[in-house]
């Protein structure tokens, strides 16, 4: 046991972190390496690879996205600053290099080999996306000679038009919408917000007449006659199998069958061998994480740490949401992962980087 009155890094670390925050989070990576050893090993075997090829590289990134969650929540405020600073400008430098020498996947280019390591660099912008809009929001209000609020419009206008280029409609989705919430914290009248909705719907609108993937895939969730629907529809069954308790750990069938069940379709494993209720515990305990930390956040007289904390959890909701979501065919599906339990380097470690964050800007709101 780490005594109360340690000086070390660890020691202050420990007894400031918001361990429920922690706790919760823990959990899901559990259940994360869980859905590593139950679908990864059936995925490898149907690409012809080493068995546990998946599962060893799950664990191998868990290593230092760990590392990245300690080491970003012992940071205070300024320096969180600086290092979105810093992650901001190397992330939108390599979504920009994706445009150019990316990897094309599905008619889009999200993906750069950086020494032999496939990362989606957009993955990384969206956290410090979040601290740098809550910052330059937060200065204007303390400074308003500042132009913090142009700046934020011309960082969020930089990080979409990128996205739009590559495209990536999902991340564009998540990315203004959190963005659009935080400037609603920071004071944005009623009839903005209003107007921002119709935005944001014309250029859904805008995605579906000219974006041919986007067309498709909504025409395809409209009308089950239009298309290919064969990872939607085994996913489904995947959950009529596993019905309330699941059929057991590593005994699901659908997986054999579903090309993406280690990555975008995670969800679905888990509810064919664990079933309902292990469905809805990790269901409950994302909307415990968001809404304990939100909570917990506006309590605080803090204006930057209340609009960057609710913007990372935001964040971190709706990525959540739009991946079970898609799922379970709620909304037209969209390659996007569950956070810290789908297969996936770098998602792993920019949600541990979000993780990371959370903490850092919740540490010293903690009671003890």
């Amino acid at each position: 046991m780490i005594a109360r009155d340690s000086n070390s890094i660890l020691g202050h670390w420990w007894w400031t972190v918001d361990r429920v925050l922690l706790f919760a989070f823990l959990v899901l990576i559990a259940f994360g390496i869980l859905l590593a050893v139950a679908a990864t090993p059936m995925v490898a075997d149907r690409m012809g690879i080493e068995k546990f090829y998946f599962l060893k590289r799950h664990l191998l990134y868990l290593v230092p996205s760990l590392v990245i969650v300690f080491m970003i929540s012992t940071l205070n405020d300024s320096n969180i600053k600086k290092l979105s600073i810093f992650l901001f400008i190397v992330s939108i430098f390599l979504t920009f290099v994706t445009l150019i020498a990316g990897t094309e996947i599905k008619g889009a280019r999200r993906w750069v080999s950086i020494l032999g390591f496939s990362m989606q660099p957009s993955e990384f912008v969206k956290p410090s996306l979040a601290i740098l809009t809550a910052w330059m929001f937060s200065e204007q209000q303390k400074h308003p000679e500042f132009r913090g609020n142009f700046l934020a419009i011309t960082l969020l206008a930089l990080f979409v038009f990128l996205l739009v280029l590559q495209p990536d409609i999902g991340m564009i989705v998540i990315t203004t919408s959190v963005w659009f919430g935080q400037l609603f914290l920071n004071g944005l009248p009623i009839f903005f917000v209003v107007v921002a909705a119709i935005i944001g719907g014309s250029g859904f609108i805008l995605a579906y007449l000219f974006l041919p993937h986007v067309t498709a895939r909504v025409d395809r969730f409209l009308d089950p006659a239009i298309g290919d629907h064969y990872q939607i529809n085994r996913s489904l069954e995947a959950f009529s199998n596993g019905g309330f308790f699941g059929v057991g750990p590593g005994e699901g069938i659908i997986k054999k069958h579903l090309p993406d069940a280690h990555a975008d379709f995670a969800f679905a494993v888990l509810g064919e061998e664990f079933g309902f209720f292990v469905c809805v515990f990790v269901v409950s305990m994302i909307a415990f994480i968001v809404i304990y930390g939100i909570l917990k956040t506006i309590k605080e007289n803090n204006l930057f740490s209340l609009i960057a904390s609710v913007g990372l959890l935001a964040q971190f909701g709706l990525q959540s949401f739009i991946n079970i979501a898609s799922t379970l065919h709620i909304i037209p599906t969209k390659g996007m992962t569950l956070p810290f339990m789908s297969y996936g380097g770098s998602s792993m470690l920019a949600s541990s980087v979000t993780l990371g964050m959370i903490l850092a800007l919740r540490k010293k709101k903690t009671e003890f």
